[in-house]
Order: C-alpha cells, then sequence, then structure tokens
C-alpha cells in the first residue's frame, strides 16, 4: 500500500461518524467565489461605516425623512470619493500628469513585498497544519539580521545584497524554529509560543538598536542606513519605488509552489497538515516535520524583514515591521494558502494599504476604514455559510448547476 494510499484512507473518517472540520480548514477550503463574494460584501459593509463616518451624510441625516434625496446623495458622494481615492492612490491616478499616473500601481506593489514573503511562509505552516502567528516576530528578526550585515561589512555589489538576503532567512528561520523544536520535543502549542516569540522579538530589537551592534550613534533607537551595495536595485528608475525585491518575491513564490506541489518534503508537509495519524502510520516523522516546517515558514518571514529594509526603508527601528506579520495571516487565509492566491492577496492589501493615505487626505475618509475592510474579509471567509446565505451571485449561479465549495458546518 502505498503512503498516498495510507494517508487518503486514514483522513477519511470511518462510516457513520461525523468529521468537524477546523475554522482554519473550512477558511482554507473556500472557493474563489466565496473569497470574491467575501472581498464585495466587505466592501460594501464598509461602504456604510464612509457614509456614517462623512460629516454631509450626519446633516443631512437630520432631515431625512423631509428630504431624502439629500441623504442619499451625500452618502453616494462620500462611497464614491473614497473608494475614487482609493483606486486613484492604489491603481491609476487619472488626476495626475506623466509618470506620476502609474505611481500607485508601483507603490501597491513594494508594498507587497514584504506581505508575499511572509504569506508564503505562513501559507507553508497552515498547509502543515501549524498555525503559526509569529511572522511578526521572524520579520523584524530577519530584518535585524539583514540591517546588521548591511551597515557592518564592506562588500561588493551583488554578494553584499545575498548575504544580506542569507543573514535574514536565517534568522527568521531560527527565531520560528524554537517554536517548531518546542512543538515537536515537548508538544508546546505554536499559537502560545509563537505570540510570546513575538513579543520577545520587539524587546530584543528595541534594546539592540541602543547597543554598538546595531545603534546609530545617537540617542534615538535607529541603525545607521545600510550601504547602498546591501539594496535592492530599483526596476524604474529613481522616480519610483519599485525595487527588484518583487521579482525576488515571485521567484519565491514558484519555489514554494514546486516545494509543496512537487517534491517529496512537501507531500511530507501536506499529509502531517491533513492527518498526523495518518502520516505517522506512512512512517513520516512528524516531530521533524514540525522543526522543517517551522524553518522554512520562519526564513520565508525574515525574507520579508529584508525586503522591507533592503528595499524600502534602509534602517532598522522597532517599528519597522509594522503590521506586516500580522496582515500576513488574512493574507495567507484570503489566498487558501495557496503560493497564487498569497501573491493576488498581497497584491490587494498592498493596494489597501497604498491607497488608504489618499482616502484620509482626499475623501477625509478615516483611515481605520481599511482596518474594517481587512476585517470584514477575514470574518467572511471564515463564514462561508453566511456569505452563501447573503449573495444573490450565489443564487444566481445556483441556477446555472454551479455549486459553492465549502466546508461542512
Amino acid at each position: 500500500m502505498s503512503t498516498e494510499t495510507v494517508v487518503a484512507s486514514a483522513a477519511t473518517p470511518p462510516s457513520g461518524t461525523e468529521h468537524e472540520p477546523s475554522l482554519l480548514q473550512r477558511v482554507l477550503d473556500a472557493s474563489w467565489l466565496t473569497i470574491t463574494l467575501a472581498i464585495v460584501m466587505a466592501l460594501l459593509a464598509s461602504s456604510v461605516l464612509i457614509a456614517a463616518a462623512n460629516a454631509e451624510v450626519q446633516a443631512a441625516a437630520v432631515y431625512l425623512f423631509a428630504r431624502p434625496s439629500d441623504f442619499f446623495g451625500a452618502a453616494w458622494d462620500a462611497i464614491f470619493s473614497a473608494y475614487s481615492a482609493l483606486f486613484r492612490g492604489a491603481i491609476f491616478d487619472y488626476q495626475a500628469e506623466g509618470v506620476r499616473r502609474i505611481r500607485p500601481i508601483t507603490e501597491t506593489l513594494t508594498a507587497s513585498v514584504p506581505l508575499i514573503f511572509a504569506g508564503l511562509g505562513l501559507a507553508v505552516g497552515f498547509r502543515s497544519g501549524l498555525f503559526n502567528i509569529g511572522a511578526q516576530g521572524q520579520v523584524l528578526l530577519g530584518a535585524a539580521a539583514a540591517t546588521w550585515v548591511g551597515i557592518s561589512f564592506g562588500l561588493p555589489s551583488g554578494v553584499h545584497l545575498a548575504v544580506a538576503c542569507l543573514a535574514a532567512l536565517v534568522a527568521g528561520a531560527a527565531w520560528a524554529g524554537i517554536a517548531g523544536f518546542l512543538k515537536a520535543r515537548t508538544g508546546a502549542n505554536e499559537v502560545i509560543v509563537t505570540i510570546m516569540l513575538n513579543s520577545i522579538s520587539f524587546y530584543l530589537i528595541s534594546y539592540l538598536l541602543t547597543t554598538p551592534l546595531l545603534a546609530q550613534g545617537g540617542s534615538r533607537p535607529i541603525s545607521p542606513a545600510v550601504a547602498p551595495t546591501a539594496t535592492f536595485p530599483l526596476m524604474l528608475g529613481p522616480s519610483f519605488r519599485l525595487h527588484w525585491g518583487f521579482v525576488v518575491a515571485l521567484v519565491a513564490a514558484v519555489a514554494v509552489w514546486w516545494l509543496m506541489e512537487r517534491s517529496v518534503i512537501g507531500f511530507q508537509f501536506r499529509a502531517v497538515g491533513a492527518n498526523q495519524r495518518a502520516a505517522r502510520t506512512a512512517g513520516i516523522r512528524v516531530n521533524l516535520v514540525f522543526v522543517l516546517v517551522m524553518l522554512t515558514a520562519g526564513g520565508l518571514a525574515g525574507l520579508g524583514g529584508a525586503a522591507q529594509i533592503l528595499g524600502t526603508d534602509k534602517t532598522l527601528q522597532a517599528s519597522s515591521a509594522g503590521s506586516i506579520g500580522f496582515d500576513a495571516i488574512t493574507v495567507a487565509l484570503l489566498g487558501r494558502s495557496k503560493p497564487l492566491g498569497t501573491v493576488l492577496a498581497a497584491i490587494l492589501f498592498g493596494a489597501l494599504r497604498a491607497g488608504s493615505p489618499l482616502m484620509q487626505t482626499s475623501a477625509n475618509t478615516p483611515i481605520d476604514i481599511v482596518l474594517v475592510i481587512q476585517a470584514s474579509i477575514v470574518l467572511l471567509i471564515a463564514a462561508p455559510v453566511l456569505v452563501r446565505e447573503l449573495s444573490v451571485i450565489h443564487r444566481i449561479a445556483q441556477l446555472f448547476g454551479y455549486q459553492m465549495k465549502e466546508a461542512r458546518a
């Protein structure tokens, strides 16, 4: 009997028993139609908040029943202004002139680079049955390692960048490997361990920024700028921030696809994620897989930190990771933990990040609305039954024989 047969048979619940899928499995089993509808519904729900936060809409609401057209006109103007500003800030600024019109899409792609790396790392963990939420700390450790190499060594261009990225990969892998080792040896829950490691990494980097290892020399907790030889070259010249790290991220996505879909170790990862007991029966060393998965995930997240420093920031602070690690969780879930989906989800979140400042300045929309959109997307993806019941599109699709794939409740 082959390994595939053992895993498949053991993963199937016995006849007469009901298999209750976990929340993570329900999210990863969501169809592309469910995800698309979740995004649309999140935008619609956020439209209500945009209108409610607008001063003109609030003023028109006072005499809503006397002149409802004023209220609905003001609401439409507020929503249209917000989303058009988001489009102008993230995709194409039709009000600008010359090459500045395409600058927004380059900013979107730039913002997506660390999200792609970190999202790929989390996707590997999710498909392997490990809920790694420590990408924030792994990104920060990777950024610190890349910064240290970038400011401490004088190497030729290309070589310096490669060594800095390698250092970030090793640092992120080692940091995540702590959780993998504890999971394998003691059964420690990776969720709790990675949460704690996130906090430890923040305070560790805050301390290192006050030492000669990373300190700039002044009173501010910030590192010196990395050497130009250690930075990613710009793709479109000095007028744009888009760098070759985006191409490297796409190469990493292809590598992750090959790892998970075409390699033996990738099959073992997926087998453990599907059913640990079946994997052990098939002779897979599950505890070793735990460690290898976390090393892989941490290495990719560390590269995300390197891309942030060597591509855009150039200097390290304790806040350099921003919310990359936490946004990457949503990116991986939104992309169903598949490389292509993760890349597309990262670009979507990059667009939200790049377009939100213009929403705030041009349309007077609270920037927190973007966080509401992100949270709503995750909530709706985690509740595919709710999406199905609320979606008119799904009901129309059913008339044509298309059934949405969803996990059993």
